[in-house]
């Protein structure tokens, strides 16, 4: 991004957007004290978060009657109903790793099965946006973490870290053409989660082939373990890729927030907090999602920045905007215009929604797909 003789002066950077992450669903009940379970404890933590100064909800939902992250796309239609009657004027932003049950005879959802990560699109009522993984990469949060980072938790388990650590986020281009499709169809804006800044190439690449054409709200996500790390430089490099129209939000993990997020918001960027990243803060205090919500208020503040209202959160992040054309597109996003018979490479073909099977390269090697590979490297 481009920086002036005066943008680094608080009055000229646009309202801080402050997204909520409090479901958490990386935790059990009784890992943290702020774990809402019931339907209505649920709906109030995005009370609470919206009345503290968030904006932007990270939504996941809960099972009320084991506590866990539920797969039922049912339950998702009716807490987000609630929760956009309850608040309706904060921006519903689903997170797009939910695998849903599918509604047959003893059929379980797979992690990131693209199947049922595709029926996102077809929630009801719908949020305002999903998030989307542009790029397989290995997701293994637990590498950054030490043992007071999981103390009083169910992480404490070695055999819950070891599977944790065989995570990946699974997004070839079979799964993102296809879901990028129908997210725009339902009218659904995509929030850009990505791993690296050439994760941030390929969603240039989609840009200019005209297969996503509409606001670009992205993250510097810093998460490491197969993406993005604690590096500042880094994440100075990576913000220097973005597109000098598109919104950055700063998303940090564990006590790393505390430095992430103070410097998101000096070089007028966005920042996201909750307990689904963190638990604590700098003096490894339990910190709930309100508080950290609270403590960005006041730092912005303190900053001399404003903190954005829900209607100018809306305007920023341009909720509901898409434009008719590749050129208007790069236009708004103040990106380069294409060169005319430019080779921009095959990123455009047909998909079917389902995950490929494995097929051989050309020198006869398979390759198999994360979820197969992380089952093989098991045994």
């Amino acid at each position: 991004m481009r920086y002036t003789d005066d943008s680094l002066y608080p009055e000229n950077m646009s309202p801080l957007i402050i997204t909520a992450a409090p479901y958490g669903p990386t935790w059990l009940p009784g890992d943290a004290e702020d774990i809402a379970v019931t339907w209505d404890e649920q709906v109030q933590a995005a009370v609470d978060c919206y009345n503290a100064g968030a904006t932007v909800l990270h939504f996941h939902v809960r099972d009320p009657e084991t506590g866990h992250l539920s797969a039922d796309i049912e339950h998702y239609n009716y807490l987000l109903g609630r929760v956009k009657k309850a608040v309706p004027k904060m921006i519903m932003q689903v997170g797009g790793s939910i695998a849903f049950s599918p509604k047959s005879d003893g059929a379980k959802a797979e992690w990131l099965d693209y199947d049922t990560r595709h029926m996102l699109a077809e929630l009801q009522p719908k949020p305002e946006t999903v998030t989307v993984a542009i790029g397989t990469s290995m997701f293994d949060i637990t590498q950054m973490w030490t043992p007071d980072d999981v103390r009083g938790t169910h992480m404490e388990d070695p055999k819950v870290v070891a599977a944790y650590a065989g995570m990946f986020t699974d997004a070839g281009p079979a799964f993102y053409l296809e879901h990028l499709k129908r997210l725009q169809k339902a009218g659904i804006q995509p929030f850009f989660t990505l791993a690296h800044v050439h994760q941030l190439e390929i969603v240039e690449r989609l840009i200019r082939h005209g297969v996503y054409k509409g606001p670009l709200n992205t993250n510097i996500t810093i998460y490491g373990g197969g993406g993005c790390g604690y590096n500042p430089f880094d994440w100075m490099h990576w913000l220097q890729r973005e597109p000098q129209g598109a919104t950055v939000h700063f998303w940090g993990s564990m006590r790393v927030t505390a430095v992430a997020i103070p410097m998101g918001i000096i070089l007028g960027h966005h920042a996201r907090v909750g307990i689904e990243d963190n638990l604590w803060n700098s003096k490894r205090e339990r910190m709930t999602t309100v508080k950290q919500i609270e403590s960005v208020v006041g730092l912005s503040e303190r900053f001399g920045r404003k903190v954005a209202t829900a209607e100018e959160a809306r305007k920023i992040m341009k909720i509901g905007v898409t434009y008719n054309s590749v050129e208007e597109t790069l236009q708004n996003l103040g990106m380069p215009p294409n060169r005319e018979g430019d080779a921009k490479g095959f990123m455009v073909f047909e998909t079917d929604g389902k995950k490929r099977t494995d097929h051989s390269m050309g020198d006869s090697h398979p390759i198999p797909t994360p979820s197969k590979a992380a089952a093989a490297a098991k045994k």
